[in-house]
């Protein structure tokens, strides 16, 4: 293995969401410097977010591929097979939204360690970055199944569409996915079934270092329901980024003791300033049946109109 193999890039998906992309990266920097930044862009037009996006240019590289395919998910999953076409074989890659948080101090001996589990593993095909939503841990309890190494465990299966073979949010190397064919589909419950047929589980970090933020305003798409717009008033969805640990309270959490525990966001992640309601999430409509099924029926209403 090169250090050059082990050193990660940084591929960050953004669209219409400036101060969130600007969070991602300057937590991607402060964290990790030196790391190679692409931002993949979905032709944002929003003046904030293409201010943001100049900044970004001075010191990092910006793409803005020509808008097509499947934007049923606003093009993010056009955008990631546009990334992962340009990336090298033996590169170590790490995939994050612009809606998401790098959280502490990462070691370059930790990056030698995901690339020499991922090389040594022919069977592994996705490393998840991130801890475990405590609102998932309701629905799906983690429990912490066997792996084979102390650095990684994998995730139960219980039946969830996605999250025990694939996330959006990953670290893998192009070339195993490359040698089983892999092409991204446009949800992640395709991309889960299509990771269940070529690798083993997903391996999640026991010390993970990134996060989505949480209770973020839905923003893809032109117009939110009337039922929508209630939700996110209801969950006062606004910009939570986390606090960025200390190289000591990062040391600290990579030498925990081993209790069998995943390690849950709620429980080790403050947001700066106001702290939203736990448990966490990540849809505005999650947990309010009612203003779901409002916003489904005006949905259709507006299809018919």
């Amino acid at each position: 293995m090169s250090e050059n193999e082990a050193e990660p890039v940084f591929c960050i998906f953004s669209f219409n969401r400036g101060q969130f992309l600007d969070n991602c990266v300057r937590s991607v920097t402060e964290c990790i410097p030196g790391a190679r930044i692409i931002v993949f862009d979905d032709d944002s037009d929003d003046s904030e977010t293409l201010r943001v996006l100049e900044q970004i240019r001075e010191q990092h590289e910006v793409v803005q591929p020509e808008a097509q395919g499947d934007h049923k998910h606003g093009g993010l999953y056009w955008n990631m097979q546009y990334a992962f076409d340009s990336l090298n074989d033996n590169a170590l890659v790490c995939f994050l939204q612009d809606d998401c948080q790098v959280v502490r101090p990462v070691l370059r001996e930790e990056f030698q360690q995901f690339y020499r589990i991922l090389k040594d593993r022919p069977d592994l095909g996705f490393i998840h970055p991130c801890f475990i939503r405590g609102i998932d841990q309701r629905k799906y309890p983690v429990r912490d199944a066997s792996s084979k190494d102390e650095v990684t465990y994998f995730r139960e299966n219980w039946g969830q569409s996605a999250g025990v073979h694939y996330s959006d949010l990953f670290l893998t190397l192009p070339g195993r996915l490359r040698a089983n064919n892999w092409r991204f589909f446009t949800s992640e419950p395709e991309n889960d079934q299509q990771a269940r047929d070529a690798f083993g589980p997903m391996a999640y970090l026991r010390a993970p270092f990134a996060m989505w933020l949480p209770e973020v305003g839905a923003f893809r798409g032109k117009r939110k329901t009337w039922a929508l717009k209630l939700a996110e008033c209801r969950k006062q969805c606004g910009f939570y980024p986390f606090q960025i640990w200390s190289d000591e309270r990062a040391h600290r959490f990579i030498k925990r003791p081993d209790d069998g525990e995943p390690p849950i966001a709620e429980e080790h992640l403050e947001c700066i300033g106001k702290t939203p309601a736990k448990p966490w999430t990540y849809n505005p409509l999650s947990g309010l049946r009612l203003l779901k099924q409002l916003n489904g029926l005006e949905t259709a209403l507006r299809k018919l109109v």
